[in-house]
This record gives structure tokens, C-alpha cells and sequence, in this order.
């Protein structure tokens, strides 16, 4: 891992180095993707299973495609009951945690007779895309069916990829049937994606989908938003840590590989003003990586999007964490809270030399479904405002709308728009 001094010139080769693994690259792509979607939306449940036979390698059609109450008990059976106890227990952090996130309906009634309000309305049916293959991880079904659950969503869809014997991921499984899902169909890929949007004979259309993919799932997901709403599209995973010389370096090296094993093109860098910190940190991140088991993963994010950037000062620090705006942010320093409200873009701020990001993506409590790519300097982590939808109601008594009715008639007729103005007229006579 590259040891450098933050200057304007390695500054802009950071951030230009990071740009190329922005979801917004991924054009490429989208002529593929673009097949796939209109083929499954013309030829429906067809088009899906031979998606994938040829993805897949696995037989799906109509009489398997959603997996039974029986399969679910059959793969709860091969789930380590002390891994079931742990999802037990991560589901109700997080979902204590989101029920703080809750929105209420509410009405504002004026002496004037007048009345305002917003209803608060979960989305009727939503849809979970979990990846079953070698990316398959429980805790993405508890981050992305729990605020769904909380915010009351009446109906949970959920697709994860089919093993090759056409049977699903137990773990997965698992993770569904205690968060509460309400189906699960095995279908993966760009495809699953494009059955959810348009719906099938055999699969419900969802009004949004959430969850993590490939190149492809988010490709799909990308080029359906308007079809659906999406979460967001994600780009590889990121973490950023801000260290003074407080800090841990076997810490510092432990969590930079945390997110650095995700992906080879994972981005893994420390801030920090402390030299000797910088250099004993990579010292140690060299050391532990040789025994972990993706270690050829790790050294190819650590060296092609990785960093240890020293600083001039915590100031300077802060300043191009904010430019930033990472996926995980981590403040390993004497006094983490004295930074908190000076740090304005993030996904998710871990504070503390016992506040390690893994914490974050399996039992806290808060969200791992977090923007990437810079997008936390406008994006929020997925949240139960995700799940809902929000309408205004205005109610006027004739009073008070001839009270107003001349500035309305002013505003529409200032915008040539005489047609509205005249809805206000025709009720007074005006001319």
C-alpha cells in the first residue's frame, strides 16, 4: 500500500483513481443489460427460465420457482442453530434501531377553516434481491427486509440465484424466514431484476427494489428506475478512516482489510497525521494479510485503490474526508466525538478504536445498505423512508379561498397559464 503526503496533485489522482470504479462506468454493459429487460418484459416467465438454465446451469420453471414452506423448514434444518441465534439477535438491534426511523401522518388545521396535511403510506409490495452465489450473505436480508417490515410494506418479495441443483442458499433462507419474508422465488441476475419491474406469469411486480448484485443487477436497476424505484446503484465497497497518532496500527490494518476483501476494486484508505503511525500501519497490514484467506483480493484493492494519505493536520483530514464523502467512515482519535459535527459526508461514521465497521454491515443496528462512489455528499443510507411514500392534502373553505383567490389569479396569469387562473375565477365571479 502507497504511502503519500496530501498534496493538490495526489489529491486529484485519489479522487480520479476512485471515479473509475463509479457505478457510472458501467455503460458498457447496458446494451446487454438492455436485451435482457426487453426480452424478459415481452416473454415473460419464458425468457426468465432460460435466463437461467444459461446463467445459472439450473432448471426453473413455473412449478419451482418459489420456494415452498417445506423447502424453507428443509433449509432452516442445515443452518448452524448458532448462526440462526446470531441473525436472531442482529434482527432485533436492527430493528430497534429503524423503528426510531418511523414517520408519522399528520394534519395542520388553521383558524381560517383551512386544513394541510401529509399521509404517510408504505409501499404496497417490494421487492429484495439477494445474490445466492459466492456473494451470499444473510445480513443483506435482514439490512433490506427489516426497515421494509418496519415501515409496514404489505407484501416482501424476494429473489436470490439458485444453486445448481435448483435449490436455494440455506444460509439465505435462514436469514428470510426470520426477518419475515413473505416469498422467495430463485431467479438472480439482470433478469430477476427485469421479472420484479414488469412482472410475470409467475412473478408480482414491485413498486421498488432493493438489494445488492453484480455489474449486471445494478446495470438492471439503473436502467429501470421510473419502471420501479431502486435503493440506489451501488459501486464497490469503501472505507476511509481518519487517525491520529492515538491510533492502533494493528486496528488501522485489520479494518482497512475489511472492506479491502470485498472486491478487487474495494477501496481501503487511511487519513492521518501522524508519519510513524502511517508506516507502522502498513508494516502490519502487510503482516496480517498473509493470513487471510483472500489475501490475493486484498492486494489487489490495497495497491491499485489504496492509500495511507498523511495530512498536515486533522483539519486538512476532515476537509478531504468531506470531499470524499466515503461509503465507511472510521475516527480512530483520542476524541472522535469532537469531530462528529464536522464531518458532513458519509454513509455510515464509526467512532472509536471500538467502533470497527463490521460492527456496522452485521449487528449494531444502523443500515450497510450505504452510498458509494462520492454519492453520501447527496444520498442516504437505505432507511424506513425508503419504504414509504408520502401524498399533501390541502382542504380550503370557500372563505378562505376567496381570501387568497387574487394572488393565485396573479401567479397563474403571471405565467400565462389563464386556464388555472380561471378554476380560481369561475367560483367568484372575478374578471
Amino acid at each position: 500500500m502507497r504511502i503519500v503526503k496530501l498534496t493538490d496533485e495526489t489529491k486529484n489522482n485519489i479522487l480520479e483513481d476512485l471515479l473509475k470504479r463509479s457505478p457510472n462506468s458501467y455503460g458498457k454493459f447496458e446494451a446487454a443489460v438492455n436485451d435482457i429487460l426487453l426480452n424478459v418484459r415481452t416473454n415473460k416467465d419464458e425468457a426468465l427460465f432460460k435466463y437461467t438454465k444459461d446463467f445459472d446451469k439450473a432448471d426453473i420453471n413455473a412449478s419451482n420457482i418459489v420456494v415452498t414452506k417445506e423447502e424453507i423448514e428443509e433449509a432452516y434444518t442445515k443452518v448452524d442453530p448458532a448462526l440462526v441465534d446470531v441473525i436472531r439477535k442482529s434482527l432485533k438491534n436492527i430493528k430497534e434501531y429503524h423503528e426510531k426511523q418511523k414517520q408519522y401522518s399528520w394534519f395542520d388545521s388553521k383558524p381560517d377553516g383551512t386544513i394541510l396535511g401529509q399521509k404517510v403510506t408504505p409501499l404496497a409490495r417490494a421487492g429484495v434481491y439477494v445474490p445466492g452465489g459466492k456473494a451470499a450473505y444473510p445480513s443483506s436480508v435482514l439490512m433490506n427486509v427489516v426497515p421494509a417490515k418496519v415501515a409496514g410494506v404489505e407484501q416482501i418479495i424476494m429473489c436470490t440465484p439458485p444453486q445448481k441443483d435448483s435449490t436455494p442458499n440455506p444460509n439465505i433462507i435462514a436469514a428470510a424466514k426470520v426477518a419475515g419474508v413473505d416469498r422467495i422465488f430463485l431467479m438472480g441476475g439482470a433478469q430477476a431484476v427485469a421479472a420484479l419491474a414488469y412482472g410475470t406469469e409467475s412473478v408480482p411486480k414491485v413498486d421498488k427494489i432493493v438489494g445488492p448484485g453484480n455489474i449486471f443487477v445494478a446495470t438492471a436497476k439503473k436502467l429501470l428506475y421510473g419502471t420501479v424505484d431502486i435503493d440506489m446503484i451501488a459501486g464497490p465497497s469503501e472505507i476511509l478512516i481518519i487517525a491520529d497518532k492515538s491510533a492502533n496500527p494493528k486496528f488501522l490494518a485489520a479494518d482497512l482489510m475489511s472492506q479491502a476483501e470485498h472486491d478487487r476494486l474495494a477501496s481501503a484508505i487511511l487519513l492521518t497525521d501522524c508519519e510513524e503511525l502511517a508506516k507502522e500501519t502498513e508494516t502490519e497490514l502487510e503482516k496480517q494479510m498473509t493470513a487471510l484467506s483472500r489475501k490475493d483480493i486484498i492486494r489487489s484493492s490495497v495497491d491499485n485503490f489504496g492509500a495511507v494519505i498523511v495530512c498536515s493536520d486533522m483539519s486538512q483530514a476532515i476537509e478531504f474526508a468531506n470531499e470524499l464523502a466515503p461509503e465507511h467512515l472510521e475516527v480512530c482519535c483520542e476524541n472522535p466525538m469532537e469531530y462528529v459535527g464536522k464531518l458532513d459526508n458519509a454513509g455510515s461514521v464509526f467512532l472509536g478504536n471500538y467502533s470497527p465497521e463490521p460492527l456496522g454491515d452485521y449487528f449494531a443496528g444502523p443500515n450497510h445498505v450505504l452510498p458509494t462512489s462520492g454519492t453520501a455528499r447527496f444520498f442516504s443510507p437505505l432507511s424506513v423512508d425508503s419504504f414509504v411514500k408520502k401524498s399533501s392534502f390541502i382542504y380550503y373553505t370557500e372563505d378562505a379561498l376567496r381570501k387568497d383567490a387574487e394572488d393565485v389569479v396573479r401567479f397563474a396569469e403571471t405565467e400565462g397559464l389563464t386556464a388555472h387562473a380561471n378554476s380560481i375565477k369561475v367560483r367568484f365571479d372575478m374578471k
